[in-house]
């Protein structure tokens, strides 16, 4: 992490300086490693669920396909949809899982190489017409595997309470009012989000 992007978000705003001083360095951590595919996957299992219910799915899923550290698109499109749904996946994500593949298949979603030199714009354009991937699901995408620095997931739970609990709001604030706030986050705001997740352990 740069301590030009720690300077920049101190500087224009006192109230995340002070969070940042209490959380301590900025450890975002990627996975590089996965590709677009393997990601869109594993953030539709998680979605509506807690990180250790959403864990066994997945690794029930992986299950499926002993010789294989993670299945292909052709994998999971050749798999019946109630073997799927036997790894613990909800109608919705089985067949969310299924159009991703396919998908991917037909060239849609991109490749690690091609997805490198897309926008932010560009790449939540290609992927939110999917089936169970909405703008929240891409930037998990932009954060954590492709390490973009500039992306505020304004839909966020536990950004917007991580905000509230650091600007002393009774209630959440709205993503357009998240976003407001945000605009002199700029070019930082996946740092900035990174800090108000933290800012939720420091409370519990």
């Amino acid at each position: 992490m740069s301590k030009e992007a720690i300077r920049h978000l101190a500087g224009a705003d006192r109230v995340l300086g002070r969070l940042m001083k209490k959380v301590g360095p900025y450890a975002l951590k990627l996975r590089s490693r996965r590709s677009p595919f393997q990601a869109l996957v594993q953030s539709v299992v998680y979605q509506q669920l807690n990180g250790r219910a959403a864990a066994t799915i997945l690794g029930r899923v992986k299950a499926l396909y002993p010789k294989k550290r993670f299945p292909t698109p052709e994998d999971i499109v050749a798999t019946p949809e109630e073997r799927l749904r036997s790894a613990g996946l909800s109608r919705a994500k089985t067949a969310a899982l299924k159009d991703i593949a396919a998908k991917t298949i037909a060239g849609v979603v991109p490749t690690s190489r091609a997805i490198a030199k897309m926008s932010e714009a560009e790449i939540l354009e290609r992927l939110t017409p999917l089936r169970g991937v909405g703008p929240w699901t891409v930037e998990m995408l932009l954060i954590f595997t492709l390490g973009r620095t500039d992306v505020l997931p304004a839909t966020d739970y536990g950004v917007r309470k991580g905000f509230a609990l650091t600007y002393g709001l009774k209630e959440l604030p709205t993503p357009k009012e998240l976003l407001a706030h945000g605009e002199k986050w700029r070019p930082h705001r996946t740092t900035a989000a990174w800090f108000l997740w933290r800012a939720l352990d420091l409370s519990s």
